[in-house]
């Protein structure tokens, strides 16, 4: 055992979770993990905001605030295309959680399973962006819409199972809100303040980054996300199942 290892067990008693070690420093493998996923938001928020027609796919706060200006009429802005991010990301979230109580205690197969979902969900989405035309309000748009609504409602259940403070890899509400309430200037000790400026600029550049490559095409960083989605489960996964095996 290391000597952080060991120090972590006298202080609480106990072995340190695996949120807590990837809360501790941001070169852990987790960490790093989920700011790659978190950066694969910002790609699929500037598609669906950008490209399908004012509707989020990750940020379900978002969508429910557009849901009512919607509603609301004279906005311009639809309804239907957030009833369907809404319900999509729910039957994800459904499935995530038979998922989670399935085999959220074996971690690197709970991950596992989870990324090769958001990998073929992303895949199928960035097939139809690049096979059919789109339109925002049209078929395929909604269809999209869908099948990336669906792969973030499985993710979401999966990081809030593991947990790992201001790293949600959709939202950053509470992540600014901790960034600024625990600052020197505010009187706390500023502890975790790089982790979530590391997940306010992943999803940032994220964004920017969607926004760019949408002008070419809307399959673009649709094709970044599930490579990015793809790329982390082929490197995550077996480093944590290398460090399962050594905790056992």
């Amino acid at each position: 055992m290391s000597t952080t290892a060991a120090s972590d067990r006298q202080v609480h008693g106990s072995e340190p979770t695996l949120a807590q070690r990837a809360a501790a420093t941001i070169r852990h493998p987790l960490t790093r993990a989920l700011l790659v996923l978190t950066f694969a938001t910002g790609l699929i928020d500037a598609t669906s905001y950008l490209g399908l027609g004012r509707v989020f796919t990750a940020n379900m706060t978002g969508n429910v605030v557009l849901l009512g200006f919607g509603l609301a009429g004279g906005t311009g802005l639809p309804v239907l295309a957030p009833l369907v991010s809404l319900g999509a990301f729910l039957v994800g979230a459904g499935a995530g959680g038979v998922l989670a109580s399935r085999i959220g205690h074996r971690h690197p197969q709970h991950v596992a399973a989870t990324l090769a979902i958001e990998t073929a969900l992303l895949g199928a989405a960035a097939i139809l962006g690049a096979a059919a035309p789109i339109r925002p309000g049209g078929t395929a748009a909604d269809v999209i819409i869908a099948l990336l609504a669906g792969a973030m409602g499985v993710r979401n259940v999966t990081v809030r199972r593991i947990g790992v403070p201001d790293l949600t890899t959709t939202v950053l509400t509470m992540t600014l809100t901790g960034l600024a309430a625990d600052s020197v200037l505010a009187g706390g000790s500023g502890k975790g303040s790089l982790r979530r400026v590391a997940a306010a600029v992943a999803m940032l550049s994220g964004a920017l980054a969607g926004a760019l490559l949408l002008r070419a095409s809307i399959a673009f960083p649709l094709v970044a996300a599930t490579g990015l989605a793809l790329v982390t489960w082929l490197v995550y996964v077996p480093a944590a199942r290398r460090a399962e095996r050594r905790s056992q």
